[in-house]
């Protein structure tokens, strides 16, 4: 029997318990026939006031990671979308690597995960070599995500990272506050703009920032929604997001 909503895709989404940016905008770009089911990593929304609160922050996010794969197993998805994005980028490429290849031990299926689909959708759109990113994290995340990217290949030009006070408090950034932190990130060097963090809700920002400075502008979410579906052989093309999913 094929599952009556889902019946081209059920994604199972680990995310944590205090995002809620990444799941309305996941269904927002959901295509007909493709199903959305989340599983929280329970983490609590402690205060981040230094590098050594988010580093707690994101250890205690790799600690439950686990047992929210065994959860969203149990509805048979066909295929894994990590939810959250600073644990892909920590550490580096080797370790974005090795993190992806237990996520899929475990789940038994495909994962598509944030540092992943930046490097897709970054090839989308040419040889992209300068860069400029957008976070909501204190300074060691932002160092996490420079290096990422750095082992990728890539010359990062600036990171601008936020620094939210608690993990829930990532969500309640404005518009007009992430527009301003492209904004300030962009120059005519910068060939494309990358935003981290699932809870910053920067797909319809991002969409508006590409369309007036003419260059990607890569919100994690629009890009970890299209590298799932397009590495499930999902090819409907999405509008409002972006040219990543209106596009390619």
């Amino acid at each position: 029997m094929t599952d009556s909503l889902g019946y081209r895709m059920k994604f199972g989404v680990i995310a944590p318990s205090t995002n809620t940016s990444v799941q309305p905008e996941f269904d927002d770009m959901r295509p007909v026939g493709v199903t959305n089911h989340f599983s929280r990593i329970v983490i609590p929304d402690d205060p981040v006031n230094s590098d050594e609160d988010f580093n707690e922050l994101v250890m205690r996010i790799r600690g439950a990671t686990m047992e929210a794969i065994d959860a969203v197993k149990t509805c048979d998805p066909g295929a894994m979308i990590m939810g959250m994005s600073a644990e892909t980028f920590w550490d580096g490429k080797d370790r974005a690597d090795t993190l992806k290849a237990q996520v899929e031990e475990r789940a038994g299926m495909p994962v598509a995960m944030g540092s992943d689909a930046c490097q897709a959708a970054l090839s989308k759109f040419g040889n992209v070599k300068r860069i400029a990113v957008v976070t909501p994290y204190m300074p060691i995340g932002d160092e996490q995500v420079r290096k990422f990217f750095t082992d990728c290949g890539y010359e990062v030009v600036t990171v601008k990272g936020l620094k939210c006070k608690s993990p829930m408090l990532i969500a309640h950034e404005t518009e007009q506050t992430l527009r301003d932190a492209i904004i300030e990130v962009n120059d005519p060097s910068v060939e494309a703009i990358v935003q981290a963090g699932t809870n910053l809700a920067m797909a319809r920002v991002g969409a508006m920032a590409e369309f007036w400075l003419d260059k990607p502008v890569i919100a994690i979410n629009t890009a970890t929604y299209w590298h799932a579906l397009r590495m499930n052989g999902i090819e409907d093309k999405v509008q409002g997001f972006g040219s990543l999913l209106s596009h390619y």
